[in-house]
């Protein structure tokens, strides 16, 4: 580390226990997204505990900056930071002293220590302002479960001007202690889509008088597979998801109307583009096929994830410096699970960190996102507040 890494370093290890104490009590209080009415209060009141001005964004979001008031010679520079607060509705199995107080919710992804991550780097930062010149903007996002707040906050125009983005992630499947900063595709793009059929009721014992939506819905679900591998090259990752059909109203009945719910991820636009429109003529197609009709309605939660090469070097550099070449992944297998800070990259370049938060002592650290054991190793703080603190910093100092 650099003498001023070490300083920084050393006031994240002081204000831990500060850290941890909030990751705790947003565990407690996890809301749903667009929800989070208490948790943006929790995170104002911080705020205004250090000193830091801030304002409401995407309704449940919150806004802050700090300007640094060291002297700077030449054009300034701005970094947005960012973490998402919202919960899932999961109840929760842990059987920790901080469990959930809220019934059938829970901070089952780490959002809790996003949050609670990202106001320790606010404390910090605002305590240092001479140590660095330009802008750091604050970005409390709501609503990333359901792919709602990073377009919010980006369209009222609250990262216009910034030259950089960085946001993090905890990572139950790398160990604590290390993080992942790897170039490129990260994360897949995420579509939402609902496949409604409507066909004809008769009686089971006359199907020809009538026309089975459930028949043609389970065509559709046989045959989109079809277009990963038969439509798509193998050299290419195309995943479609269909986890929810319902059909019909009683077992002597020919399903009159059909429903599927399902999802495509896929890391490339025009991947994306092509697969959208041929599930939605495969469809249609298919019930027209046997005497119904299909309609499709479609929500784009996020772009694909992909960090900027520029932005992730500096970010390495940083994470080199004080963990260690050792405890710095820059490779790994991309995941097809979606995140909307895809949305900042696009519009500000950046880079999104995967934190290690499991540990083998602890096996509930080391579960899957979204499981009702979900936990983390509280060191993975550390690392959070250090990258959001340091690479911030030495970015705006022009260090990396």
């Amino acid at each position: 580390m650099n003498e001023l890494e070490q300083k920084l370093y050393r006031q994240v290890q002081e204000d831990h226990d500060y850290v941890v104490g909030l990751r705790r009590w947003f565990h407690q209080h996890p809301e749903l997204a667009r929800e989070e009415n208490m948790t943006a209060e929790r995170i104002e009141q911080e705020l205004d505990t250090i000193g830091v001005p801030h304002r409401r964004v995407a309704v449940t979001g919150v806004y802050a900056e700090i300007e640094g008031t060291k002297p700077c010679e030449g054009e300034k520079r701005c970094i947005v930071l960012r973490a998402d607060i919202d919960g899932l509705p999961v109840t929760e199995a842990n059987g920790v002293p901080y469990e959930s107080l809220c019934p059938g919710k829970m901070h089952a992804c780490g959002h809790d220590a996003h949050n609670a991550s990202l106001i320790g780097a606010a404390r910090i930062l605002s305590r240092n302002r001479d140590l660095f010149s330009g802008k750091v903007i604050f970005t409390w996002q709501p609503g990333e479960e359901v792919g709602y707040g990073a377009r919010p906050i980006i369209d009222e125009g609250n990262i216009d001007g910034a030259d950089r983005s960085f946001g993090v992630h905890m990572a139950s499947n790398v160990p604590v202690g290390s993080l992942v900063l790897m170039e490129g595709p990260n994360n897949a793009s995420v579509d939402w889509f609902r496949i409604r059929v409507h066909g004809l009721g008769a009686h089971v014992s006359v199907p020809q008088r009538g026309v089975d939506a459930a028949y043609i819905a389970s065509q559709i679900v046989v045959s989109a597979q079809a277009l990963v591998t038969r439509r798509t090259s193998p050299m290419d990752n195309v995943l479609i998801g269909i986890g929810k059909i319902t059909a019909g109203t009683a077992y002597n009945v020919v399903a009159q109307e059909a429903e599927l719910e399902g999802t495509i991820r896929v890391f490339s636009p025009e991947i994306r583009r092509d697969t959208k429109a041929r599930l939605e003529f495969l469809a249609k197609q298919t019930a027209e096929m046997f005497g119904g009709t299909a309609e499709l309605e479609w929500n784009d939660n996020t772009s694909a994830l992909i960090n900027d090469t520029v932005a992730t070097a500096e970010a390495q550099k940083t994470a080199f410096s004080l963990f260690g070449q050792d405890h710095v992944i820059t490779r790994r297998q991309p995941d097809l699970g979606g995140d909307d800070f895809a949305e900042y990259i696009i519009r500000v370049p950046g880079c999104y960190a995967y934190i290690g938060s499991g540990n083998p002592a602890n096996p509930n650290t080391q579960v899957a996102h979204h499981n009702a054991c979900f936990d983390i190793d509280e060191d993975a703080l550390t690392v959070a507040v250090s990258m959001y603190t340091c690479y911030t910093m030495e970015y705006l100092n022009r260090l990396v």
